[in-house]
């Protein structure tokens, strides 16, 4: 034992000594020496912790654990990355993946399909969503959550994996062999018309090639249709790459425009992003949608726009990442990806919302102050500010579903309804025009009605605080008859609510239903009749003095 104990402590102080040598030979400033003074620190700490802890330790383990714990003392987005999970950063920053081409999630102790990708191999070999996942490669999968499944699914493009699935509504198990392929999911995930004269493009991410997909799909919609303005929609996109950003925006305004420019600490690095071509369209009136969700990239082309006075932004306050990161290669075939600057758009502003640079005494990172925003002019003089996001030119108020609705969408009845549905009914009308009957409807009440969908109103937690703080208080027992007689009258009614959010949950099953059969596109193409920024922006453009109007406004910030 002690042998063995002194051999792991012999190769550890090796290391450490090999990897303090390499560290001092840079030890030139106060800067570095501070730096290489607690490297020696952290590894002698972590030699001695790995021998002499009292059970046996995991050296893997601790190191990610502090390295992580470290990082997240800075920025959500300076992340270590381990050889183990590079191929999952890959398709992220690409989009592409070996695998059958299809989402899956977690349904009570089981994992089920939820996503099959148009196109791809698990939609071809009609798999559906709903399908549960019994085994893959005849291992048997009970026990495992979905991100381990998902490894088992993954593999090199032109293997095979053999499924076997449980289909709710037959009797017997199914078994599909399925080649992998190279699964590349666009950065556009639709792009069409939504009437005679408005084109509309979907962008999801900003991966390698974004740029280049956004002009092929205007290019399109203006060979094949008679597009006289387009919607770009950014809602829920959470970024990527910023050389795509300025690609796509570049799309859009002239050549040599200046889109974007970075600042660091390393001085050599900060950088100004221009226009390097030709444009496909400068004068096509535009209107870009964003929400909360749009972040980073989406930013820089939905800031860019409103700053160049180049089209009009429609929706929430973004969400406000103005930070740059770079990925750094590591030893042993991992990488760090570190916040190396901050990005600043046309006007001069940086949309960064939070400052991480000062921690509250709790550790928790607040918003800019008010005191330290400053207000910047886009290119016809409209005011516009840092710190906070990209406020939109028209801004709209974010849907919000009621508590039956939430309740009966996180508790997965209505995608357990939308399973049978596609069992019983072979085909349905265009993704355009389907609208559930209201027999659907009223079979969808009845499906539910032996289900769990409770829920808690707001008004009924407002009581509940009121009854626990009247127990504290040593009040209760004085207005516990009235605090009973208004429980009882504000106790909420599902049934009630099953016809007062009818619209609501109508909508839900609509998109759940239309997916399928029509799947992502299908998704999208339902909503359009229904989705307020996409019927606010259609407004828009089809009124020129409206569209000019909002064009010379200052954009309205969004209340919190």
């Amino acid at each position: 034992m002690k042998r063995s104990l002194l051999k792991k402590a012999t190769r550890i102080f090796a290391f450490v000594s090999v990897l303090s040598a390499g560290v001092f030979s840079y030890s030139y400033t106060d800067e570095f020496f501070e730096i290489s003074r607690n490297m020696d620190i952290f590894a002698t700490l972590f030699r001695e912790l790995n021998i002499y802890y009292v059970d046996e330790t995991k050296p893997g383990n601790l190191m990610k654990t502090g390295i992580d714990a470290m990082l997240e003392s800075l920025d959500p987005y300076t992340n270590y990355i381990p050889e183990s999970e590079v191929e999952d950063y890959r398709f992220m920053t690409t989009g592409q993946y070996g695998g059958i081409g299809a989402l899956i999630g977690q349904k009570d102790d089981k994992v089920v399909i939820t996503d099959p990708y148009e196109g791809f191999p698990a939609q071809k070999a009609d798999l559906r969503a709903g399908d549960v996942l019994i085994k893959v490669d005849n291992k048997e999968l009970a026990g495992l959550k979905y991100d381990e499944v998902s490894k088992l699914l993954k593999g090199q493009p032109g293997t095979p994996v053999k499924l076997t699935i449980e289909r709710p509504g037959t009797s017997q198990l199914l078994e599909k062999e399925i080649m992998r392929d190279e699964i590349k999911i666009n950065s556009v995930s639709y792009y069409g018309m939504l009437d005679d004269e408005i084109g509309y493009i979907k962008l999801t991410g900003f991966t390698d090639n974004a740029g280049h997909e956004v002009k092929e799909a205007l290019l399109d919609l203006k060979a094949k249709h008679n597009v006289k303005s387009l919607v770009f929609d950014l809602r829920g996109n959470p970024g990527g790459l910023l050389n795509e950003a300025v690609n796509i925006t570049n799309i859009f305004i002239d050549k040599g425009t200046e889109v974007v420019t970075t600042k660091g600490k390393v001085k050599e690095w900060d950088k100004a992003y221009k226009a390097l071509n030709s444009p496909i369209d400068t004068s096509i009136p535009l209107v870009v949608l964003v929400n909360s969700g749009s972040a980073s990239a989406s930013e820089i082309v939905s800031g860019s726009i409103q700053d160049l006075d180049r089209g009009i932004v429609i929706g929430q306050r973004t969400f406000g990442k103005g930070l740059v990161q770079t990925t750094r290669p590591l030893t042993y075939n991992a990488q760090l990806k570190v916040t190396t600057a901050k990005y600043y758009i046309p006007s001069g502003r940086c949309i960064q919302a939070l400052d991480y640079s000062h921690r509250n005494d709790d550790g928790s990172v607040g918003k800019v102050p008010d005191s330290l925003i400053t207000e910047f002019k886009t290119s016809k003089g409209r005011k516009v500010f840092d710190g906070g996001g990209v406020s939109p030119d028209l801004a709209l108020e974010p849907q919000q579903l009621s508590n039956i609705s939430r309740s009966l969408y996180s508790k997965q009845l209505i995608f357990d309804f939308a399973t049978q549905y596609r069992l019983k009914h072979e085909s349905i009308a265009p993704a355009r025009t389907f609208e559930i009957s209201e027999k659907d409807y009223q079979d969808f009440v009845a499906y539910i009605a032996d289900k769990e969908y409770d829920y808690t109103t707001q008004s009924e937690k407002n009581l509940n605080d009121l009854m626990a703080s009247a127990e504290k208080e040593k009040y209760f027992n004085a207005i516990k008859p009235e605090y009973e007689a208004l429980k009882k009258k504000m106790i909420h009614d599902k049934q009630e609510d099953l016809v007062k959010y009818k619209d609501e949950i109508s909508k839900l099953l609509t998109d759940e239903i239309v997916s399928r059969y029509y799947y992502q596109d299908g998704r999208i193409e339902a909503s359009f009749n229904v989705d307020p920024e996409i019927i606010k922006a259609m407004e828009a453009l089809k009124d020129n003095t409206v569209y000019t109007s909002i064009m010379n406004r200052d954009p309205q910030t969004m209340k919190e």
